[in-house]
């Protein structure tokens, strides 16, 4: 049985397509994982999704239940956490995940244990007395995963949840999302970072509301074509305009402090490079082939240099 499954669902505010023919499935117990930029409208599917907003038109279900006609069934089989979840500060880590009990109609008999038990498997056990105000970032966050999982949901929705947070507590967690996995949760999460992608059963590559590419992260570095050339340079933001001045036909991306360029011809491509960054007068240079990442797939996507259907 799938969790969710989509049919060209849309969204439209106005003459604005947020959301455009959507269509995907996921089965239970998968992380599944959808990737895009600011305004590519992961949070608007979410949404949809969630049975917070209607489409303009198509279907969703969630657990076999429609988003619109079984809205509130469907609200009683998840758990969302928004990107700007609503937590109390001026209550306690314990008190915030009671409140969240009572709205979810959880039975007072038996409730203290699901809380020590969040509170164990969040690692906030210690922190339990704390305003939630006084929180990290990263300690917010998880507190407000134990809320979206206080009624023990069979779905869990994740709206760029480690947006704005520190390294570490991003590794914690998704630590805790690899424990919920275990105990066949399924997990929908949509993220800005490529990275967070690749830890994903599948990935979903959205852009302006549109369902570019979906595989899991190894299938879709495969349909990649070309060959990844990462040049290193003492300026790699001046490089990487450089070269795509050279070579205006050539995928060229800046990655970090290095630059990523497509190519179907890697050596004629690496006397170019170092021609042109010669002449240019940067030292220290350095070319060679790399496998393929997430990033690197979806920037190729968006360019065309990639098949990218899903």
């Amino acid at each position: 049985m799938f969790a969710i499954q989509t049919e060209n669902l849309t969204k439209k505010f106005g003459n604005l397509t947020a959301v455009d023919a959507l269509t995907l499935s996921v089965a239970e117990g998968e992380l599944f994982g959808l990737v895009g930029s600011d305004g590519a409208g992961k949070t608007t599917t979410m949404r949809m999704l969630t049975a917070v907003m209607e489409p303009s038109s198509g279907d969703a279900r969630v657990m076999g239940r429609h988003t619109v006609r079984d809205a509130e069934a469907v609200k009683g089989e998840i758990g969302y956490m928004s990107q700007r979840f609503g937590l109390y500060p001026d209550l306690t880590v314990q008190e915030n995940i009671h409140f969240y009990g009572d709205i979810f109609g959880l039975p007072r008999r038996g409730r203290g244990e699901k809380i020590d038990e969040l509170l164990s498997f969040s690692n906030l056990l210690p922190f339990r007395k704390r305003k939630a105000g006084n929180l990290s970032g990263g300690m917010k966050q998880k507190l407000g995963l134990a809320c979206a999982l206080v009624h023990t949901p069979r779905v869990l929705f994740l709206d760029e949840p480690t947006n704005g947070v520190d390294p570490v507590s991003r590794r914690d967690f998704w630590r805790i999302l690899y424990r919920l996995l275990k105990e066949r949760v399924t997990i929908f999460v949509s993220t800005a970072y490529l990275d967070e992608a690749d830890r994903c059963n599948r990935v979903g590559l959205i852009h302006r509301g549109k369902l570019l590419a979906c595989d899991t992260p190894a299938g879709l570095k495969g349909v990649m074509r070309g060959t990844i050339l990462e040049v290193r340079a003492t300026e790699p933001r001046r490089a990487a305009r450089l070269l795509r001045e050279r070579m205006p036909d050539a995928s060229v991306g800046l990655f970090g402090d290095k630059v990523h360029v497509v190519t179907g011809d890697p050596d004629g491509t690496a006397r170019l490079i170092a021609a042109a960054c010669s002449g240019a007068g940067f030292a220290r240079l350095g070319v060679r082939t790399v496998e393929p990442s997430l990033e690197d797939v979806f920037v190729s996507v968006l360019s065309g240099s990639s098949p990218g259907s899903p």
